[in-house]
């Protein structure tokens, strides 16, 4: 038992003086070890000559202020023939898709009825003249009477007029073309018997085309009729046509508060065809003189502001700058610039206000080799 107590005795004993020591290491103030002589901190590398960049030049262009929008494709003059009257198919004087002429024979009807009608009439009409050429003699030489001849004059229009009537009738047999266009696909066949308003085929008028689009209402105090656009479609890919605006409706749509526009656009090639998507650029404006420069050659920096290095003098010179429109890769400089200066398009990274450049081809720049 005493020789159990002893070794209890010492471990606390040892874990007093191991406690004691620690509590008085972490008082002792900590000293900063010092540098060996000879030694500094590590500096950012010296510039070693001029910054190589790559340059454009400011150039003095025609602009457009204009706004985009998208429509669709609507034919000069669109109509679906249709049959006044019910009656059995005789011909079809056409082919689906053919290209026809204005008063052409397109579908004839079964007349044979309103072909004696016509004859009919025309034999009536023939006996009234007759009859009206015997009175108008038998008048002058005093053996019928004024009444007898204004009875012979009003069977004679009223025979005109049933000749008109037979006419009429028998003309309406017939489908002609209302204008010049493309006929699309017809519905019926020779024999068919349709009625009264049914559909035949349609006609379309392709050689002019036209263009409805909308703009919102912000922008009817700067569009008229005539202004000019350009329409693109992915039809024709890469292809612009020129068309102008023919007519603006006056009233605005309430429910999306746009103004509904629409432009005439000359298709003689028949490119385009009428219901397709279109992407439409209303010029606004044309501007003669504006001053541009590359896209790349702007440097964004706090606060919305916009910054190019100008090179003057070998050096680049930061130079804040007001922009505009943004067009083709190129952007519009309100103010800050002259027309003819140089500014960095490539290396500003690698720029400070006043620092000597050296202007090099693009190649050079992306290998970081001074020129």
């Amino acid at each position: 038992m005493s020789s159990r107590r002893s070794v209890v005795l010492v471990c606390a004993l040892g874990l007093a003086v191991i406690g004691a020591y620690a509590w008085h290491a972490n008082r002792a103030p900590q000293t900063a070890k010092p540098v060996a002589a000879g030694l500094a901190a590590p500096a950012l590398p010296a510039q070693s000559g001029p910054v190589a960049v790559e340059v454009a030049q400011v150039r003095t262009v025609s602009l457009a202020n204009d706004v985009s929008a998208v429509g669709t494709l609507v034919s000069n003059e669109s109509v679906v023939l249709r049959p006044e009257v019910s009656g059995r198919i005789l011909a079809i004087r056409f082919q689906d898709g053919q290209a026809v002429k204005r008063g052409a024979v397109l579908i004839e009807f079964d007349a044979a009825v309103q072909r004696a009608e016509l004859q009919q009439a025309r034999a009536g009409l023939s006996l009234a003249e007759s009859n009206f050429t015997r009175s108008e003699d038998l008048f002058a030489r005093k053996f019928v009477s004024q009444s007898g001849l204004d009875t012979a004059r009003s069977q004679l229009e009223v025979a005109r007029a049933a000749v008109a009537l037979a006419q009429a009738r028998y003309e309406r047999m017939q489908i002609r073309a209302p204008f010049d266009g493309v006929l699309g696909i017809r519905n019926v066949s020779p024999g068919d018997f349709v009625k009264d308003g049914e559909a035949l085929v349609n006609l379309e008028d392709i050689a002019t085309l036209k263009v409805d689009f909308r703009l919102p209402e912000l922008y009817l105090g700067r569009i008229r009729p005539g202004q000019a656009l350009e329409v693109s479609s992915d039809v024709v890919a890469g292809e612009t046509f020129t068309a102008r605006v023919e007519a603006i409706d006056p009233l605005v749509d309430a429910s999306g508060r746009a103004v509904l526009l629409r432009a005439s656009l000359d298709n003689a090639a028949r490119k385009l065809r009428p219901g397709v998507f279109a992407r439409v650029r209303l010029i606004l404006e044309e501007r003669p003189s504006v001053l541009v420069v590359p896209e790349e050659s702007l440097v964004p920096a706090p606060g919305g502001v916009q910054l190019v290095y100008q090179v003057a003098d070998g050096k680049a010179l930061r130079t804040e700058v007001r922009t505009g429109m943004r067009r083709g890769g190129v952007v519009e400089v309100v103010s800050g610039l002259e027309a003819d200066a140089l500014v960095v398009t490539a290396g500003q990274l690698k720029l400070r206000d006043g620092a000597p450049v050296s202007v090099v081809l693009p190649a050079a720049v992306a290998a970081g080799r001074p020129g």
